[in-house]
């Protein structure tokens, strides 16, 4: 199924229904079906074909909507832009996907003009705002295209429809070819198509140039359901549209939901509408999650794991692993899956496999590796950073861990992130989950510096909960549970953890701070 055919499925079965709602406007399925229409015209207008990229930098805005289809009806390709990033991390990017069209939010149009040569490839630049010298009206632009001429798609399912760049943490990030089929595929087997009778209401506020909100995006239009936009995630914010639009459903990361607990007005906000929320993105601390239960009995708690090379989604923890009521070994049965990423997809195989590609038996160490149609098609113009991670037909993730005898995964953590002493490997996550159940603990990383004799030794790195912070021998003391080489040598204290812009601890970033301690 083409991603084409998700808004104009919508769009016959629910014309009149608000498909998004940003800074108070609606616009309706039948209106955004119109647009995007308009704008693919207009692209084609300018040049734009089958194959050329079109590039989007802004915040959650409709723009991302509208141009990523009708990218799709020209079969086009679909690149967003990290909007937090600047100089290097903008450049590189257009100078490799070297778009033919680039729509930037008023923000960020004068950061891509300052970039010049980088930019160079588009023939059209357009601002949704005020134009700066040599870009045009994004309504302008759009208000060029045909009414009446309508725009298909003509190509494959399975052809490339989004390049979604990596975080790139080491060396330059990769763009991650996604088909139209890596989307779909995912929701004609786990989703519903849209009903006339049956409404639904979601907040979108993860940005959407992350597989997660790409994702949730899609999603949203394929059931038929309106989206609300939030720019930015901001608690308060978030609070008060789940409030004002009474919203169902809602996808966040980890340090979001803790910011909503943590927020003095959470206990005020009427949050009774919500049923369903989704997370992912990074570990979940197990204390957030259970607080987070306790917190919202009526709602429906769903842990995704995923990457964007996987097309999102490939395993899950259910809601009901997340009702901690019933006899204690059930209850503790379920703390458990809570520590874990949950089960495959019906839509995906997921196995655990040694360095020679072997399937682990259950509660064996190895990598975590994929096969299915919606996964990457590989990395664009990377043809040996692709042969590095898809061979034989698998996808490595690069993620570590085990899955035990009910087939529900545990991650041990990056490959890269595994900390060898003395011969042995200890993965951070067994010890970060300890150590976030010691009283005063708020937040904790652990990772490997640099030693003369082990080659590697364990450091803890935590963030006290204000005004009761624990001492370093507690936290020492705390892990004589685990095996010696496991345990921490050395704890530092921090007000905060460095992390990226959908909360995942750069560890990368505390090894050179600490790597010298």
């Amino acid at each position: 199924m083409h991603t084409h055919d998700i808004l104009t499925i919508a769009a016959a079965i629910v014309p009149e229904r608000a498909a998004l709602v940003h800074d108070g406007v609606t616009l309706t399925y039948a209106g955004l079906a119109d647009r995007a229409n308009r704008l693919a015209n207009a692209f084609a207008a300018h040049g734009v074909g089958p194959g050329d990229r079109v590039a989007v930098m802004d915040v959650n805005t409709p723009v991302h909507f509208e141009a990523y289809f009708a990218a799709a009806r020209l079969d086009a390709v679909y690149v967003p832009l990290n909007f937090r990033g600047h100089g290097e991390e903008v450049g590189y990017p257009l100078r490799h996907a070297s778009p033919t069209v680039i729509v930037a939010g008023e923000r960020y149009a004068p950061l891509i003009a300052g970039l010049g040569a980088d930019a160079a490839s588009a023939s059209v630049l357009a601002v949704d705002g005020a134009p700066p010298d040599g870009w045009c009206s994004y309504e302008a632009l759009l208000s060029e295209g045909d009414v009446d001429e309508m725009r298909f798609p003509e190509g494959s399912p399975d052809e490339t429809a989004v390049l979604l760049y990596t975080a790139g943490t080491t060396g330059q990030p990769k763009a991650v070819m996604l088909s139209h089929d890596s989307f779909t595929s995912f929701m004609l087997a786990n989703m519903e198509p849209p009903d006339p009778d049956v409404e639904e209401r979601t907040l979108l506020t993860l940005p959407l140039y992350h597989i997660a909100g790409l994702q949730a995006a899609l999603a949203g239009a394929f059931g038929g359901r309106t989206v609300v936009l939030q720019r930015q995630f901001e608690p308060r914010e978030w609070m008060a549209l789940v409030q004002e639009h009474r919203i169902e459903r809602a996808l966040i990361v980890p340090t979001m939901l803790k910011q909503l607990l943590d927020h003095p007005e959470f206990p005020a906000h009427d949050l009774s509408s919500l049923r369903v929320l989704t997370y992912g993105g990074a570990s979940m601390p197990p204390p957030v999650i259970e607080r987070a239960v306790a917190a919202m009995p009526g709602v429906q708690f769903i842990n995704a794991f995923g990457q964007t090379e996987t097309g999102s989604t490939i395993a899950m923890v259910p809601p009901e692993d997340h009702v901690l009521e019933g006899p204690p070994d059930v209850v503790e049965k379920r703390r458990r899956h809570l520590r874990s990423i949950g089960r495959p997809l019906p839509d995906v195989e997921v196995r655990i496999v040694d360095e020679e590609g072997h399937e682990l038996a259950a509660g064996e160490h190895g990598e975590i590796a994929a096969r299915g149609p919606r996964l990457m098609r590989g990395y664009w113009g990377q043809p040996e950073a692709t042969a590095q991670t898809v061979h034989g037909g698998w996808l490595y993730t690069g993620d570590l861990g085990y899955m035990d005898e009910d087939g529900y995964i545990y991650l041990a953590g990056r490959a890269k992130d595994f900390i060898k002493r003395g011969g042995e490997m200890v993965a951070p996550e067994e010890v970060e989950h300890l150590l976030h159940a010691c009283p005063g603990v708020e937040e904790c990383a652990v990772i490997g510096v640099p030693d003369e004799t082990w080659g590697e030794r364990v450091m803890a790195v935590v963030v006290p909960t204000p005004g009761a912070a624990p001492s370093e021998d507690a936290l020492l003391d705390a892990c004589h549970t685990l095996a010696r080489f496991k345990r921490p040598e050395h704890v530092v204290f921090v007000s905060e953890l460095p992390r990226n812009a959908l909360g995942k601890v750069l560890k990368n970033d505390l090894r050179a701070r600490f790597g010298a301690v």
